[in-house]
């Protein structure tokens, strides 16, 4: 309505010439309702009671003498009470754009006589004392002007001598050579972890290609038996061929050897045994009838030689047996020759040698040695005994041997 004036929640409404008063006040201050305001009799205005911001930057010097920089911000209001709302409707009402600044320059004041007082060291290490100290400081005078401080924060301390850098310098430098330490420490520990994980990784490619090589090997392995199967199984089967083969064919030879040693073998050796036997048998039989000449002249030559001897004993003494026993012996050694040269011209096969022999021209010889040396007893006469009597005169060891058979036994 026109006459009916509202302030916001963030502003008062100052109402002057009206007749009711707040206490000291000049004016009639409503905040949070509406007020009937007559036109000519009464005049209304409204204060802000929003929340302000003030910025300082000033240079300061500390109790060193060392000139720093400092930037700081101060939130204030005006007061919610009336007291203050009156004290700053009195002070802003027609120049609120100017509050932050003359605010501002208030801190400021302040800020510089508490830095004052106080180090660079202490300054940087106890920023919430300067502004608590700067905020105690200007209480009494905030409070005047109806203000009321809701934070101060001290931002920036600029170091324009150089000071700061300077107290820093050492500090810095342990902590850069403790930020390179522990950064060569963090690339070591990375470089470590880096070769053992690519220690971890090379294990495992290796591993990974050992069993993917087992793996290939054992399906070439596979493949190769598979494409072996048929040719080793014709190989197999081409051998049990060979080998039957070659069984067969050692039965064969066998069977040949066989035949060759029934048919060939065993019929040349009996022929060439013949042979050999006929072969010995002539040789023997050549012997043979030379040393039964040689033997059958010794024997004639002896004969003759004792009947000569007889017979002049027999005619010495007139002994007419021993005259008549003489013809007899005359005919000795012709008796001894024929027998001798029939037996040299007959085939004789003599068993026992050379002995067989003997023994039959012994025989033969001592036959008529036996007539003779009957004779000489029934006359009473002595001779020399001959030769043949007592074996001189042996035939060679030369014999005629026959087959295992035993056929052409005894003499012929």
């Amino acid at each position: 309505m026109l006459f009916w004036h509202v302030p916001a929640p963030n502003e008062a409404l100052l109402i002057s010439g009206s007749k009711r008063r707040a206490g000291d006040a000049q004016f009639r201050i409503v905040t949070g309702h509406g007020s009937w305001v007559l036109p000519v009799k009464q005049k209304a205005s409204l204060l802000s009671l929003s929340l302000r911001e003030a910025e300082i930057s000033e240079d300061c010097v500390t109790q060193q003498g060392i000139r720093i920089g400092v930037r700081a911000v101060a939130v204030f209001k005006v007061g919610d009470d009336p007291t203050s709302i009156a004290n700053a409707a009195r002070r802003f009402l027609d120049e609120q754009a100017t509050m932050e600044e003359l605010v501002g320059r208030i801190f400021a004041g302040h800020l510089r006589s508490i830095v004052g007082g106080l180090t660079v060291e202490q300054i940087i290490r106890e920023r919430d004392r300067v502004a608590q100290e700067v905020k105690d400081g200007s209480h009494s005078e905030m409070e005047k002007l109806g203000i009321v401080v809701d934070a101060l924060q001290i931002q920036e301390i600029a170091d324009t001598s150089g000071y700061i850098t300077n107290l820093a310098a050492p500090h810095a430098a342990a902590v850069a050579s403790a930020a390179r330490i522990a950064q060569a420490k963090a690339d070591q520990e990375a470089t470590q972890r880096e070769q053992q994980a690519a220690a971890l990784k090379a294990e495992y490619e290796r591993d990974t290609a050992i069993k993917r090589a087992g793996f290939h090997a054992e399906t070439e392995q596979y493949n190769a038996r598979a494409a072996q199967a048929g040719p080793l199984s014709q190989a197999r089967a081409s051998q049990e061929v060979i080998e039957e083969q070659t069984a067969l064919a050692q039965r064969q030879a066998s069977l040949a050897a066989q035949r060759l040693e029934g048919e060939v073998r065993r019929p040349a050796d009996a022929e060439a045994y013949r042979l050999r036997t006929l072969a010995e048998a002539r040789r023997d039989q050549v012997r043979f009838e030379a040393d039964a000449r040689a033997y059958t002249e010794r024997a004639v030559t002896q004969a003759r030689a004792d009947a000569n001897t007889a017979l002049a004993a027999s005619l010495r003494d007139g002994n007419q047996e021993l005259i008549a026993a003489n013809r007899t012996v005359e005919n000795l050694p012709a008796l001894a020759q024929a027998a001798a040269e029939g037996i040299a011209g007959s085939r004789l096969t003599v068993l026992n040698g050379t002995d067989g022999m003997n023994e039959i021209v012994s025989g033969i010889v001592g036959q008529g040695m036996a007539i003779l040396d009957s004779l000489k007893k029934a006359t009473g006469t002595s001779g020399t005994v001959s030769p043949l009597a007592d074996g001189a005169g042996s035939l060679p060891q030369k014999v005629t041997k026959l087959p295992q058979d035993g056929t052409g036994s005894g003499a012929s």
